[in-house]
């Protein structure tokens, strides 16, 4: 007897399968995280092996672990990456960090694997992995750039949502399936503040040192010389008390920063963005792509 979970998972890659009807060769935009990953899990079963590639943008805005874990995941998948350089960082209106930052990483990002995968892997198409939770959000302008570069997005049209991404991860067994959300390095940056390799490269040390220290879920955000460390309520108090509170300070001074600070309102998804989109701040499920 299958299990309801396997049942959904069954039934959302017949609605991939259907939403990619026509399609030789899909291109992934991938960055392995659960909704892209569970994506290239489907696409990979509605289409068969051979005929899915991974695509992940690479700059200086992803962390060497995620790209690392994102390779890990799509061999589990059997799916091969193929590996783009973007270059946001080159174009004015992304440094300057506005609340469309997205839209010019997003843009870039899709702009690139036209220009230099679709032809080289004979794509008939590309797509992304905007769930259903997603779209009914405020705060992803780089939904408007998938739109005007036709990219598809199969789990938002299949009604996915990001709870059932998730079953749909474990009914897969995929390494990233209870993976906290990780979106890219500059959204730990506040908007109108510029966004440089430097501020990325110290927010990327300061995370991975703390992550080493075992928390999992966290952020540090980038205020100058202070360092905002977003934690889960329940990992405050052990960030504050010692052996671990001079381990955390030692951490994050060593990635460049003056000021260690600890947020005790916890992990707060998407706050910069959510006071400029004229809604309430998002809630605890942001994308990861």
């Amino acid at each position: 007897m299958t299990s309801p979970d396997s049942d959904e998972a069954a039934r959302a890659t017949a609605h991939v399968a259907e939403q990619l009807r026509g399609v030789e060769r899909l291109g992934v935009a991938y960055s392995g995280g659960v909704d892209s990953s569970v994506l290239l899990a489907l696409a990979e079963r509605a289409l068969g092996a051979g005929r899915v590639v991974a695509i992940l943008g690479v700059s200086p805005s992803l962390a060497a672990d995620e790209r690392g874990a994102a390779h890990q995941v799509a061999r589990v998948i059997g799916v091969p990456v193929v590996e783009v350089e973007t270059f946001e960082g080159e174009r004015d209106a992304y440094r300057a960090n506005g609340p469309d930052r997205c839209f010019h990483c997003k843009d870039e990002l899709f702009t690139r694997i036209g220009a230099e995968v679709v032809v080289a892997q004979r794509l008939d198409a590309v797509a992304y992995g905007e769930n259903a939770d997603d779209v009914r959000r405020l705060d992803r302008p780089g939904a408007r750039a998938a739109a005007e570069h036709r990219v598809l997005s199969p789990l938002a049209a299949a009604g996915l949502d990001k709870a059932a991404v998730r079953r749909i991860a474990r009914v897969f067994e995929l390494p990233c399936a209870d993976k906290p959300a990780a979106p890219c390095l500059a959204s730990r940056i506040p908007h109108f503040q510029i966004v440089s390799p430097r501020k990325l490269s110290q927010v990327e040390r300061a995370e991975a040192a703390l992550r080493g220290l075992g928390f999992g879920d966290l952020r540090v955000r980038h205020h100058g010389e202070v360092a905002r460390i977003e934690l889960p309520a329940g990992d405050l108090v052990r960030a504050v008390s010692e052996p671990l509170r001079d381990r955390v300070v030692q951490a994050v001074t060593e990635a460049g920063f003056r000021f260690v600070t600890l947020d005790l309102a916890g992990i707060q998804s998407g706050a910069f963005t959510g006071a400029f989109v004229g809604g309430d701040t998002p809630g605890p499920t942001e994308s990861e792509g």
